[in-house]
């Protein structure tokens, strides 16, 4: 196992520098943003007039306001340039920004110091697109989770590490100076390290440039709402933020209200969140099987919910200060670490898959300007965190415990309208629950079904599940003509509607709709999907393999498409087997099957018969059914 690890990618040139470059960049962000809030909150006395609390809120505006006025341009550049000189140019801009940041430091000048934070924002805008449109280009599509998943890991690691930097700065004599320093020594590793970075092919080399703010960023709107479950997974993202920026903002005042911690307590719980994202991306690697996993997204929200719920229900009673030592050792004070640390695996579980499918989803053209888009989605749901924490809190006067309550119920809302909004999200995770529990699945010459255009599938017919094994094995959407009386099973007829499964049934009984079916299939392989029939006609009622009905022969007259075997062996015996009796309706042999899905050569549509595919099927299942 250790060489699909995603971790081996940390000892390759293609992803270490790249690695290394967004980490010290992300570390040199935080360290510079809180040294600054730090000094402005116990050395400054404020700032021209203003109390602490507007510059730190004038400070974050400050910071996020580029991501609005320059991520259509940002998407652009990364699109049309190529990508490894993007990223060094912006990261010759750090060295410049943090030179004039070190002056100011250096010198005391706060006002400069804040508006340095909107150049920041800005060289951060533009390495955002790059960030993520690099990867598809540089890691295979078995590596990309396990890309995604190093690059939140390392992320949030460097956010908690710049925090705490600027903490330990603080206890300085000089502080201001020691910052000065450090921020200006980070930014020319980070410029030293993004030198390394391989170079890629751009993405839109004839791509015109135009520097309207307004105007571009409608377009990248537009962009994104090409396809719809890109557009619905950006969201999702984006939610993510909105939850990430409203615990993240509410952790000081809720370590020192609700819990009566001291500043011991406030670090804790920062790095207790941090540590559960970075966990929970690392886990996305061995839950999602080296593959873009959309099961997984479902299980990341819900347990977002779960967790944020149970800090509600299960806060201690605090009578007297607490310091991190208490958080860990206390059963009721660990408790709300836990579901903090929950929150955050949860957190990573969801947001990785997302980012992946993305990139997976996203031409290669348009992939910055998509990525561009997301940043402004992102930069806008968190400014309605913030406001909707101020009303939540302040106007209605919610408590931060119930305020995390409302975001759970929040959640689960709008898990539930993404989720019925694109249904490969719910399907995907019901096969993935599937074969992480009953079944055990291997899988041989899956690579051999061709990655895109229209491929129909043959495959034998074991038991009602056969669909849902092949589905999750196959990386591309599969459409299954399946018996239209399986429609009318309570819950697997509505999994099948759901999952858009062609129902057919006998051409003497029920002509119309098995006249229907088969302008079905046309339609789908016309529209270049993938169709997957059983050509049994049946579930096998002994175990072996039926004759092939000519179905598949007027398929291919129609319309004259690659063709590719399977063979499912295992399922035999299973609840959803005939088997002992009809399916569904006796005691399965085992509970726990090892299921194998075998994929034979392509057959050229001109080459195939039902009795040669039979052939083929039969000699791929072997002896056992």
């Amino acid at each position: 196992m250790a060489d699909h690890s995603q971790f081996r990618l940390l000892g390759e040139r293609r992803f270490l520098p790249f690695f290394l470059t967004q980490f010290s960049g992300a570390f040199n962000d935080n360290l510079y943003k809180n040294a600054l809030l730090l000094l402005v909150t116990y050395s400054a006395a404020g700032l021209m007039g203003l109390s602490v609390d507007i510059v730190v809120n004038l400070a974050a505006f400050l910071f996020i306001l580029p991501f609005f006025l320059f991520s259509a341009i940002a998407g652009q550049v990364a699109d049309k340039y190529e990508k490894s000189l993007v990223i060094r140019r912006v990261k010759a801009l750090e060295i410049v920004i943090m030179a004039l940041a070190a002056l100011g430091l250096w010198f005391g000048w706060y006002g400069a110091l804040l508006l340095l934070l909107f150049l920041m924002g800005t060289q951060s805008t533009f390495f955002g697109p790059v960030k993520y449109a690099i990867l598809p280009q540089v890691l295979r599509d078995d590596e990309l989770v396990g890309g995604n998943a190093l690059v939140e890991m390392g992320t949030f690691v460097a956010i908690l590490l710049g925090t705490l930097a600027a903490g330990l700065i603080m206890g300085f004599d000089a502080p201001e100076r020691v910052a000065a320093v450090a921020v200006l020594i980070m930014a020319v590793v980070g410029y030293l390290v993004a030198r390394q970075v391989p170079a890629t092919e751009a993405g839109a080399a004839n791509l015109t440039i135009r520097y309207n703010p307004l105007k571009e960023t409608w377009k990248l709107m537009a962009m994104a709402r090409e396809k719809h479950s890109v557009l619905l997974s950006i969201m999702a993202i984006s939610w993510f933020w909105f939850l990430g920026a409203a615990y993240l903002t509410q952790f000081p005042n809720f370590a020192k209200s609700e819990l009566l911690g001291d500043e011991t307590v406030v670090t804790l719980l920062l790095a207790i969140f941090t540590i559960g994202i970075a966990l929970g991306s690392v886990l996305c690697e061995r839950l999602s099987g080296h593959r873009v996993e959309l099961g997984i997204v479902p299980i990341g929200s819900l347990g977002l919910s779960l967790f944020g719920a149970d800090i509600y229900f299960n806060m201690p009673t605090a009578t007297t200060t607490v310091d991190w030592w208490t958080v860990i050792s206390d059963g009721d004070y660990r408790r709300i670490a836990i579901d903090l640390l929950g929150i955050g695996v949860f957190g990573g579980l969801f947001i990785v898959p997302l980012y992946a499918f993305v990139q997976h989803e996203t031409p290669a053209d348009k992939r910055a300007r998509i990525i561009a888009a997301l940043n402004v989605f992102n930069a806008l749901f968190m400014v309605v965190s913030a406001l909707m924490g101020m009303v939540m809190l302040g106007l209605i006067g919610l408590s931060i415990p119930e305020f995390f309550l409302v975001l759970s119920i929040m959640n689960l809302v709008v898990a539930g309208f993404v989720y019925q909004q694109v249904p490969e999200f719910a399907l995907r995770f019901v096969i993935w629950v599937l074969s992480h529990t009953f079944y055990r699945v291997r899988h041989q010459g899956l690579q051999r079904i061709p990655e895109d255009g229209p491929v129909l599938l043959v495959c034998n017919h074991v038991s009602y599940m056969d669909a849902l094994v092949i589905a999750g094995a196959v990386r591309r959407p599969v459409r299954f003509v399946m018996d239209y009386r399986i429609f009318k099973t309570p819950v697997l007829g509505a999994f099948f509607r759901l999952a858009k499964t062609i129902p057919i049934g006998s051409r003497n009984r029920v002509p119309e709709i098995y006249q229907r079916a088969f302008e079905r299939i046309d339609e789908e392989l016309d529209a270049g999907n993938v169709v997957c029939i059983f050509p049994e006609g049946k579930l096998t009622k002994d175990g072996e393999i039926d004759t092939f009905r000519g179905g598949v022969e007027l398929i291919l007259e129609r319309r004259p498409v690659p063709v590719v075997p399977m063979a499912l062996r295992g399922l035999w015996g299973s609840f959803f087997s005939h088997c002992g009796g009809p399916a569904l309706k006796h005691w399965p042999r085992r509970f726990w099957s090892r299921i194998e899905l075998r994929a034979g050569d392509v057959v050229a549509p001109e080459a195939a018969s039902a009795g040669q595919l039979l052939q083929q099927v039969t000699e791929l299942r072997g002896e056992t059914p």
